[in-house]
This record gives C-alpha cells, structure tokens and sequence, in this order.
C-alpha cells in the first residue's frame, strides 16, 4: 500500500508535465531572434490572453506557425520553446490560457480553449510575419488544447500533433466514469497563481496524508477537500457532471462534429501513459465519424511523461527496446516539414498505425487499430481451480457456470484492485482478493497486440460496482509483465452519458473496451493471467452500490457485502498472431 501511495503521487507530479524542464533552458538572444515576450490578444468575448513569439532574424518575411498553448506557464521555457521552433525555420509561438501569465481574467481550467485557441489563431493570420498557416504541437492538457481547436475548426489550423492529449471527463478527473484521487491536486496547481503553484503539487505529504484520513474515514468523496481542509471549488463543480454530459461534450469534438477534421493528425502517446484512453478516444472517434481521416498513430512503451520525450531506457523495471527510444520533438517538426514544406514524411510513419512490439525490439505498422494483429483470441472464464488460479479457456464452457466473490466495502483492512503497472514487471502478485484466471502455455512464441476488451457477465446483490480488469504475460521464468488494465463503472459500461443502474439478483452483462492498448511478443511457454477484482482503495471513490450518487456515498452505506456471482459466460479478447 506504501508503495502504491508513492507511486501514484509521483504520477500526479508527472501526469501534466510538459515533457520537458521549466528552468532549464536559458531566454534566448536577441541577437539572432526577434522576441515578442509581452504580447496580448483579445477575444470575441472580451478575455485576454498573453503569448511569446520568437522569429529569427535573416528568414523570409512570411512563414507558417508553430503554436503551443500551455496552462502551465513559464516565460523561460516558453521563450526556449518559441526559439526551438524558430531555428527550425518556423514563427514559434507560445500562448498562455486564460487567466495565465499576463491575462487578468479568471482561471477556468478546460472551459474556454475551444474558442480561445481559435482567437489566437485568427489573430495570427492577421499578422505580417504569418503566411496564413498553424500547426499546433504538445503534450497532456496542450494536447487537449488541439483537440479544443478542432471543434470550431479554423481554416488556417492546418495539422495537430497531440501527445498523450487528455479528454476532460473521461480521462481525468474520472477513468470511465469513476473520479481519481491522483489528480485531486491538479486544479490548486494550475489556479492558485498566475504560473503554477509548484510547492502545493509537490506536498506528498499532504495528499498522501489526505487520501488514507479519507479512506479509513469513510468520508463521502465529495467530503474529500473537507479532510484536506481546503476547499476545492474546482473538485466540486467536476462532482456536479459524474456523466460524460454537455458540460465536458462542450469542451472538444463530440461524435458527429469528428467528421468535419479533415486536417492531417498525428497522434503520440505510450502503453504506460495513464491518459491513454483519451488519446486513443480521439484517434477511435475520429475514424469513425470520418473514415478518410488523414490520422497517423505512434506508439510504444512509454509512460504519460515518456511519450513526450520519446521513451527512457528504463520504464519501471523493464528494459525498454532501443528501437522504441525516439525523438518526439524532432519527428514533430520533421512532421511539420512534411505537412508545410514538402519534406519527407517522418520515417517511422510507415503506415496509419505505428506501433513498437516489446520483447521483439522491431516497430510494426498497420492500417488500422484492427489490423494490429491478424486475429482475435477470446478467453472465458472458467469455475475449474488449481488451487491458486482458474482457468482461462478458448472455447465456453457448454452450461454456464458462476464463480462467487465477496468484498465487504466498508473493511478498511484490505484494499481492492493493485492495478497499477508499477513495477511493470513484478516477481508475485498479492492475491489476498481478486479472482485470478490463467490460459494454457503458448507452444510457440506469439505476439498479442490491441487493447484489452470484454464482457463481463455477473449477478450481483446491490446497484451498482466498480470493476478492475488487469492482464499480465506470465513468462516461463514465473514474472509477471504487465500488459494492460481496465477501470470502469458497471453502470456506465453501454453509456458514459447516462448511468444505468444495475437490478440486484438480475444476470447483468458489462461490456468494456476502454484499456490500454499494448503490443509484447510473448515466448513459448508463456501464458495469459487476468486478475479480476472490485475497485476499493484510496485512489478512486468507493462505489458502495446504493445507486445514489457516488460521490455523496459514505462508509454507513456499505451496508452487507457485495457479492457477485462472476457467469463463465464472461471472456476477454485480445489480437494475436500466432
């Protein structure tokens, strides 16, 4: 449990990181620069927003943008920012949301950048040094921002390059419909001031404290500021929307508007990036909604702060191929090269699907999401033990059978689902709670790509619960490598719109296909372990299934124990090759 509190605190550090250090990039000079470091710009609805420009003296008068529009603002690091770009034979652009830096209006996190950013795109446009054309770049919240962009599409955006981009209301602050206590944070360091309130994000041991007094407390989650003792006004308003409504629908392209991006798009992002599923929501919805989309996918072993840096050598104890190793930045502008001056395409983007198999140290690339691997394999559950694990099995069982398991929510002695990859490679697992399910051996090496997905199929005694998948390879050495994970409400598992309770003592079916997408070559003798469990820890609400809101549930309405009666009706799938 120590570990897992650091762990996840450490995450929060990470989780909005630009990818690269705030202070450690010297102000460029104006010698061989133009610097424009005070720059305001007004929108149509009367807010200010303050912005960097850098171009470099000798180029040609007019040239396409660059623009990065950050929360997280720093006047240093946007000037390095904005000469990198210049040195790179573009107008480098840095632009500061509303309420940030110079602007004197309100900090609204999320709110306003649909529109905002297409102020200052049109602003741009206007400009003498502009030769009509932008391209946008940037990790986590600067890759939500493009996808903002692209709701009221400006001609003038001609590409978005998103790293690990971030979907309010899906990703953060809630996974699937359940809210995260790792992000809590998030809001007091991006609204406190003008810049960041780096010391509050980096108390671990407030929030460390925080999360177990709530925990053992059984305090309601919207109580949770309460036990810190701080309001949090932002935490608050977020609680108001535990559906994927109009609020967050409001605040990037939702369904239908994904048919109108017709705009080259290059999406970056890692199999151990915590936002994956709202980078990979993105990239999903526009191809369904527009299936000539000019979409383009690379990704790898990387985590959320990784993926904006192109990988590390080591990610949380597994070696890492040096064939994923990349240079994010640099095939950004090789990919602005090619979309604004005719340059070559990256190199790595040798198809729509750019993905790196781990183990096989060889990139692949496909078509399409369903072309990663020539086939499905569906596993089902099975009641037949060893003792330890059930089994996992190809073909259904003929009668349908149930496994039982039981989670008293209100002990506060154990804590349900270890789902984190980190360690992404563990020598055991704790198997104090969770059903635990392994396939037969593989005999021959295969490779198992594309996300995680199934159905659950279950009969239980409340409204209502909170449900963990995690998949491991168990290799013939006995470790476990951690491949995937999902987190999600059984009552949102058809909608994230609108809940749906579930019918105490009904045979209920919980579909579920947001995880994380991975690829890994696994050798001969390796099998499929998936550890199936309830969500009960202090890193995301406790769902004590009454069917009242989650969030104003508390300990006293526990009530008698879950029990869930798991059908062997139930499978999971994932893409191989065998």
């Amino acid at each position: 449990m120590k570990s897992k509190i650091f762990c996840m605190a450490l995450l929060c550090l990470l989780f909005h990181h630009h990818g690269l250090s705030q202070n450690n990039l010297a102000l460029p000079d104006t010698v061989r620069y133009i610097i424009s470091d005070s720059v305001m710009i007004r929108t149509s609805d009367g807010a200010t927003l303050s912005a960097v420009i850098v171009r470099k003296k000798g180029a040609p008068a007019k040239l396409p943008t660059t623009l990065f529009f950050s929360i997280y603002s720093n006047t240093q690091r946007s000037l390095g920012e904005a000469c990198y770009a210049a040195d790179h034979g573009y107008v480098g652009m840095v632009a500061d949301t509303r309420g940030k830096r110079l602007s004197p209006d309100k900090i609204e996190p999320y709110e306003h950048e649909a529109r905002d950013v297409n102020a200052v795109i049109r602003w741009i446009v206007q400009q003498p040094w502009s030769d009509g054309r932008v391209g946008m770049y940037g990790g986590s919240y600067c890759g939500f921002v493009q996808w903002a962009a692209t709701k009221y599409l400006n001609p003038a955006l001609k590409t978005i390059v998103p790293y690990v981009a971030a979907i309010p209301g899906l990703g953060l602050p809630m996974e699937n419909n359940v809210f995260l206590t790792v992000n809590y944070q998030w809001a007091f360091y991006v609204t406190d001031n003008k810049y960041t309130d780096t010391a509050v994000n980096n108390d671990n041991a407030r929030w460390r404290r925080m999360r177990i007094n709530w925990w053992e407390g059984g305090a309601a989650y919207d109580k949770i500021d309460s036990v810190d003792g701080t309001p949090n006004p932002w935490l608050q308003k977020w609680l108001s929307h535990p559906d994927y409504d109009g609020y967050w629908q409001s605040m990037v392209p939702y369904k239908e508007e994904f048919a109108r991006i017709n705009i080259p798009v290059l999406t970056i992002t890692g199999y151990y990036d915590d936002g994956q599923i709202s980078a990979m929501e993105y990239l999903r919805q526009h191809y369904r909604y527009n299936l000539t989309a000019d979409h383009y996918l690379i990704i790898g072993p990387y985590d959320h702060f990784g993926a904006q840096q192109g990988g590390v050598a080591n990610l949380r104890g597994y070696p890492v191929d040096s064939i994923a190793l990349i240079d994010t930045r640099a095939v950004t502008f090789q990919w602005f090269d090619y979309i604004f001056k005719g340059g070559k395409k990256p190199e790595l983007l040798k198809d729509k699907i750019n993905f790196e198999v781990m183990g096989a140290n060889t990139w692949r690339h496909v078509p399409s999401l369903d072309k990663m691997e020539s086939s499905k394999l569906r596993l089902y559950l099975d009641n037949a033990s060893d003792g330890q694990n059930y089994k996992l099995l190809e073909k259904k069982l003929p009668k349908e059978q149930f496994l039982s398991q039981t989670v008293n929510l209100a002990d506060r002695t154990v804590a349900n689902n270890d789902y984190y990859p980190d360690p992404i490679i563990k020598t055991e697992l704790d198997r104090t709670n969770g059903l635990f399910f392994i396939s037969e051996p593989f005999d021959r090496p295969v490779t198992v790509s594309g996300s995680l997905e199934g159905a659950l199929t279950a009969i239980i005694n409340k409204k209502d619960m909170d449900v963990g998948v995690v998949l491991y390879e168990v290799t013939p050495k006995g470790e476990y490598f951690e491949l995937s994970y999902f987190l999600g409400r059984a009552s949102y598992a058809n909608s994230m719109e609108k809940r749906r309770l579930l019918t105490p003592g009904k045979r209920e079916t919980i579909p579920f296909t947001r995880s994380r997408i991975f690829s890994k070559q696994l050798s001969e003798g390796s099998r499929l372990l998936v550890v199936l469990n309830i969500d009960k820890n202090p890193f995301a609400q406790v769902n004590y299934g009454t069917g009242k809101d989650v969030s104003k549930e508390t300990m006293q309405d526990a009530g008698e124990p879950l029990n869930i009666e798991w059908s062997t009706d139930s499978f999971i799938e994932v893409g191989i090759s065998r």
